[in-house]
């Protein structure tokens, strides 16, 4: 005989055993002691989100459903825009945001193969990698120390003809001057994208990093701001730009219905589209060259939690980022600290440090890696000069570099960061200054 009168029963009975598993076998308890690893960054969850994982597996829809319709909603009611699009990764975030806008929906402003799009080396690959892939030339200016965003002085000395978007990320959470970047695109009738990837609760003159331009993207991989495991948005106020996105998407097709629904227009079989005979089943009617980019259900159920949760680790993130930058202003005669854009408020992602002088990072990064402390690089440091660009480089096509790249190339040999994720304490955040003010004073 069965052990539950209902499924309901069955599955609160599940969901209370997963709480228990939790807080017995995965909730944080040892405390920290030095030499203990600090990771760059790290997942902070609790019971609601494995709860939430196991409620979506035990449903069994698997692909988009009720939790994704949740997590669109409650996300695009954070960032105050109208449409957000839930998608499988960051990158995937990027590629659509760029793709969207290569649509003849768009017309005279339809971006073309040829077409270019100003940018900067110093940054993750796939901020630039969709545009490459598309045929648009990548136009690459200089960055500004100690912010590390784009040299805004520039953008005018990058234009042409040709150009049709700007897309650059807010690097490690700090804002780019958004005032004069969007100034920009407005005069000249460009696309802005935002790359909110490593910036998600950052704020510049009051708003969200990510909703000024004309569409923002994040990623919610494991390291980055909150998590879904994999996971990604795309978000605008456009809706023009948000019919597109869902259509790119979800293969290109020109019906909007989500998963598992049909016909909800009302016109399934009464309507012509492009050469296709009368009444052809909109279902299968493409509007689009598209993908399949949708995230699961379940990971849409573990970002519902973590949205809950997410106000708190922008305040922890800023917290710890002050600790630590309080205590390393000893030693800034030796290294450059980071600065925030004018007028904004950033979620830092991380807290990049830059040797000067005789301090080389060739031997400040392998020392306090060797106490336990996690380093990145700015990611590609210079774009440019990965085997990626090798043909175009030997070849001298496809890509274009305006102006010296003095500060690209300081932050490629000298630049490295190390985390402030909510989940470092206090003890976490002293340790990992003590180490470094050590390893700065020793490389001298």
């Amino acid at each position: 005989m069965s052990r539950w009168t209902n499924e309901a029963e069955a599955k609160n009975e599940i969901l209370k055993l997963v709480e228990d598993y939790y807080n017995q076998f995965k909730a944080p308890k040892k405390p920290f002691e030095p030499g203990d690893r600090i990771n760059y960054a790290s997942r902070v969850f609790d019971d609601k989100e494995m709860c939430n994982l196991v409620d979506s597996a035990l449903e069994f829809w698997l692909t988009s459903g009720r939790f994704t319709a949740a997590f669109e909603k409650k996300f695009a009611e954070y960032l105050n825009v109208r449409f957000c699009s839930l998608v499988n990764s960051g990158s995937s975030a990027n590629l659509l945001a760029f793709m969207t806008l290569t649509s003849p929906l768009l017309g005279e402003r339809q971006v073309k193969p040829g077409d270019e799009m100003i940018t900067v080396a110093a940054g993750f690959p796939t901020t630039v990698t969709p545009a490459i892939q598309y045929g648009v030339v990548p136009v690459f200016i200089d960055v500004t120390i100690p912010q590390y965003n784009m040299d805004v002085t520039m953008l005018e000395k990058a234009l042409s003809d040709k150009t049709k978007v700007v897309m650059a990320a807010h690097t490690l959470g700090n804002p780019f001057d958004l005032k004069t970047v969007k100034e920009f695109c407005d005069a000249h009738n460009l696309w802005l994208i935002e790359d909110n990837c490593d910036a998600l609760g950052s704020e510049y003159e009051g708003k969200l990093t990510g909703t000024i331009g004309d569409i923002g993207t994040s990623s919610f991989y494991p390291p980055h701001h909150m998590t879904m495991g994999e996971g990604g948005a795309v978000y605008t106020d456009n809706p023009l730009l948000h019919k597109i996105m869902r259509s790119l998407r979800d293969w290109g097709r020109d019906c909007s219905c989500p998963s598992g629904k049909d016909n909800l227009c009302g016109h399934r079989f009464d309507r012509q589209y492009g050469e296709l005979p009368l009444g052809y089943d909109h279902k299968y009617v493409y509007s689009h060259f598209g993908y399949n980019l949708k995230a699961t259900d379940m990971q849409a159920a573990v970002g519902v939690a973590q949205l809950e949760k997410f106000p708190s680790f922008v305040e922890k993130r800023r917290a710890n980022f002050k600790r630590l930058y309080d205590r390393l202003k000893v030693i800034e005669d030796k290294v450059i600290l980071p600065e925030a854009c004018e007028n904004s408020n950033p979620s830092w992602f991380g807290f990049m440090i830059t040797c000067k002088g005789d301090v080389k990072r060739s031997f400040v990064v392998p020392f306090i890696e060797s106490k336990g402390i996690q380093t990145r690089m700015l990611f590609a440091g210079n774009l440019t000069k990965h085997p990626c660009f090798d043909q175009m480089r030997k070849e001298g096509r496809g890509y274009r570099i305006v102006g010296e790249h003095t500060n690209t190339d300081i932050i490629m040999n000298n630049s490295f960061w190390v985390g402030v994720y909510p989940g470092m304490t206090d003890d976490m955040i002293d340790y990992m200054a003590d180490m470094i003010i050590e390893a700065v004073k020793s490389a001298q």
